[in-house]
């Protein structure tokens, strides 16, 4: 007997994605050059599959500010924000992305995932209840599984059915954490967020938003889907991540409780992780910056979001959202099918990202693109084309 033996059936999934040429999942790159540049197993490629949503990883403010921070302040702090990793800039930071929602609180996390975690399992405890949407991230099941709450699901983007779930509770309704995602990472899809606010009030539930992958993306000063919806003033907590728009690596929750604040004393993620080094606390802080103030780079994503959904709809692919957005996932009939778009699409000089069962909603197989403002016509073309001779491509070795 092994401990590993568990493992079998990930190993041959992982032996099915073939040994030729730079593996499709966890894809290592050799550099990368730009915000839309990389080299992968000595090819250059376009980057249409890094999550880079308004191209700061480059920006001249962001990289400046966290070399200055790295020469001042070190590379790391070698310790939690309840030891000896809070320096001056993370609280600084913390009223920065407060002073963005005009609400009180904020608390900065070492990463995005541990923002769930952090925060789902310390508010929500025992004699409460966890009432997430199924299609959520892996970081908010784990975050219910570290809570001592009951954890219930609704179905994905069903007001409906989330208003029957709630019902079902009657009063502990109102010690209920009802918990979407303003984009959906692996389809690309929204949640109708008016009316699962609509249906919190009615049970006076609470309600956090998840804006890791729409923050930035959606709203005036760039604050996600809820900004957008002009919701701002109807939810509870705000989760979010640097490690899309932001342009490096940590979490947040923003909140207009302030009772937020007692988390610190209470979120295990918190408590016992080093704190993010100074320099990603510095290029944060110029990314936020750039966001808040970004109405022209989200402008030239949407451009780019816009281009690139007409060109795939004229090629006849099925996308996992109807609605366009930065995420332009492709539905494929099976394992084979994605395996054979991404390795063909990456044939052509474009990097895209493979997404496959079990990370997949409902089994499904996708080739999933992501934009950037970085983008240009041109790029955006380039990827309509590859698509376009991937797809006859294919056609013809399945007629074959």
């Amino acid at each position: 007997m092994s401990l590993f033996e568990k493992f079998e059936l990930l190993s041959q999934s992982r032996k099915a994605l073939g040994n030729h040429g730079p593996p499709p999942v966890a894809t290592p790159f050799d550099s990368v050059n730009s915000p839309t540049r990389g080299v992968v197993g000595g090819r250059e490629v376009l980057l249409a599959g890094t999550n880079n949503y308004l191209g700061l990883t480059f920006h001249p403010e962001v990289v400046t500010e966290a070399k200055a921070a790295l020469d001042t302040l070190g590379s790391g702090t070698t310790g939690s924000r309840m030891a000896n990793g809070s320096y001056v800039p993370h609280q600084q930071l913390e009223q920065e992305l407060a002073a963005a929602f005009e609400w009180p609180s904020a608390m900065v996390f070492s990463t995005g995932y541990q923002a769930n975690v952090g925060v789902m399992s310390s508010i929500v405890g025992t004699g409460e209840t966890l009432l997430i949407d199924a299609d959520s991230h892996a970081s908010i099941y784990d975050g219910c599984r570290m809570s001592k709450a009951q954890t219930l699901t609704f179905r994905h983007n069903d007001p409906e059915n989330l208003d029957r779930k709630l019902a079902r509770l009657g009063e502990e309704a109102k010690k209920t954490l009802v918990v979407v995602e303003g984009l959906y990472s692996m389809l690309g899809d929204q949640p109708p967020l008016q009316e699962f606010v609509d249906v919190k009030n009615k049970h006076g539930a609470w309600l956090l938003v998840d804006e890791a992958h729409s923050f930035g993306v959606f709203g005036e000063k760039g604050l996600g889907l809820t900004e957008s919806c002009g919701l701002l003033d109807e939810v509870d907590f705000i989760v979010g991540t640097f490690s899309k728009s932001l342009a490096g690596i940590g979490g947040f929750c923003v909140s207009p409780h302030p009772e937020l604040d007692l988390l610190r004393l209470a979120s295990r993620p918190y408590i016992f992780t080093a704190s993010p080094s100074p320099a990603v606390i510095a290029g944060t802080r110029a990314a936020l910056r750039l966001v808040v103030d970004g109405q022209a780079l989200r402008a030239q994503l949407h451009r780019n979001i816009d281009r690139l959904y007409s060109g795939i709809r004229a090629l006849g692919y099925e996308l996992g959202s109807p609605t366009p957005g930065p995420v332009a996932a492709i539905i494929l009939p099976d394992r084979e099918s994605a395996l054979g778009h991404w390795q063909a699409l990456f044939n052509e000089g474009i990097y895209a990202n493979l997404m496959i069962p079990p990370a997949t909603p409902n089994g499904l197989c996708l080739l999933r693109l992501s934009l950037s403002a970085a983008h240009t016509d041109q790029d955006i073309d380039l990827i309509v084309e590859a698509l376009g001779r991937v797809q006859g491509t294919h056609q013809q070795a399945i007629q074959a």
